[in-house]
């Protein structure tokens, strides 16, 4: 499954700004926007820059946002049903936010419950929405939104340059993450020297951009490892990061929910659960492969008593092909030629007929007697006799069919058993 993953620019905090908070101008519409596609969604196939309408198409979009853009706070989720939950957090960060709360995207981590501790990301809300909206009319529909970065438990540090600000000229700074948070840092200050003791303390993965490798290799005094800005977006789109949630969630219906239903299974984060239901399929499969052969290997026993049965019982039948059929037919061969009657021989019928004539009835005007089917004539029965008729006789195992004043009598149908 192709994976596009798109690098969003860090947004402009000192160009004039709308009443909503947001640069007049957008990169979306006016820059190129850095791109990695790839198949598999770990390994870039193809890199470039191009205007949204322009980019390439692929089954899932990915937006990564830089550093900068995305505020981290830990607290305790509030337990509220999901639509207050928005609510909810925005009264817990009160006191926290930089900025006003209607101003605030909120997106809280993976698989996080309520009452429990939990990482919540926070975004300029008119500024994401509005990208996402630019993006939606360039015909690009935007799957997920990710973080280049976020807290974790491996602890993790990445060197990079910042755009220069106006006239100003591009500093290094420091990404550095562990459990306890998310902090951006220039190496210029004395803030970052201070800390780097207690970086190193702990085991950390260090990376750097191609320009920035060696100084930072040299300050932290340490190898590291070189990750461009669109490998270290690669890698973030593999995360259970979303934060298209509450009002920015994603808005589909029909197809298009099926679709990006599949595309979220089919996400390597979800590997080891595609790799579960694989399991659990080919076992099921087998389970019943192995039932099916159990239960044919029970029929074939069974089929082969009844054989054994016919075979021991007559010993002239020298084919088996139907069992019960060829057992009734060589019973009733015997019993013609001890001259007793069958249950569907002409004088059974009759006997049986003259049971449950109707009181008031004279003799039967016609009869007629073929393949175990007697008919007699009912001209003038009233539709009391009939049934009448068709219930005692019912009691003896015989069926009756009435037509155009003849009544039919034949042995009634015997109801297979299940599984048989």
């Amino acid at each position: 499954m192709s994976v596009l993953v798109i690098l969003m620019p860090a947004r402009s905090r000192l160009s004039a700004r709308t009443a909503h908070g947001t640069a007049p101008s957008s990169a979306v519409a006016t820059e190129g926007l850095p791109f990695a596609l790839s198949n598999d969604g770990s390994h870039i196939d193809s890199q470039g820059r191009a205007p949204a309408p322009l980019l390439p198409k692929a089954d899932t979009m990915v937006l990564v946002l830089a550093d900068a853009d995305v505020a981290w706070h830990r607290v305790t989720l509030p337990k509220a049903p999901a639509p207050k939950l928005r609510a909810a957090l925005a009264s817990v960060l009160e006191d926290q936010l930089l900025d006003e709360e209607a101003h605030a995207h909120f997106a809280i981590a993976p698989r996080s419950m309520g009452g429990q501790l939990a990482w919540v990301a926070v975004v300029h809300r008119p500024w994401l929405a509005s990208e996402l909206a630019r993006f939606e009319s360039a015909g690009v529909s935007i799957d997920s939104v990710v973080p280049i970065s976020w807290p974790g438990d491996q602890a993790h540090g990445h060197f990079y340059e910042d755009a220069p600000e106006a006239a100003g000229s591009a500093q290094t700074m420091l990404c550095y993450a562990d459990g306890e948070g998310l902090a951006n840092i220039r190496l210029a200050g004395s803030l970052a020297k201070t800390w780097l003791p207690g970086m190193l303390e702990r085991p950390a993965r260090w990376t750097a951009t191609p320009a920035v490798a060696a100084p930072a290799e040299r300050w932290l005094g340490a190898s590291l490892s070189v990750l461009t800005d669109l490998e270290r977006a690669v890698q973030a789109s593999q995360s259970s990061w979303n934060l298209r949630q509450f009002d920015l969630a994603p808005r589909r219906r029909g197809v298009r929910a099926l679709s990006a239903l599949g595309k979220q299974f089919m996400r390597p984060s979800w590997r080891p659960v595609r790799l579960g239901l694989g399991a659990l399929l080919a076992v099921q499969l087998i389970g019943l492969n192995a039932w099916a052969w159990q239960q044919r290997q029970t029929v074939d026993s069974k089929r082969a008593a009844v054989g054994g049965v016919l075979r021991e019982t007559f010993p002239q039948v020298r084919a088996v092909l139907d069992a019960p059929l060829q057992m009734q037919r060589e019973v009733d061969t015997l019993r013609a030629a001890a001259g007793r009657p069958g249950e569907t021989d002409l004088d059974s019928l009759l006997a049986a007929a003259a049971a449950a004539w109707p009181e008031g009835q004279g003799a039967t005007t016609t009869l007629r007697y073929e393949s175990g089917r007697l008919t007699l004539g009912a001209a003038g029965w009233s539709n009391e006799q009939i049934g009448g008729f068709r219930d005692r006789l019912r009691l003896a195992g015989l069926a009756v069919d009435a037509a155009e004043g003849r009544v039919t009598l034949s042995r009634a149908a015997v109801p297979a058993k299940a599984g048989s």
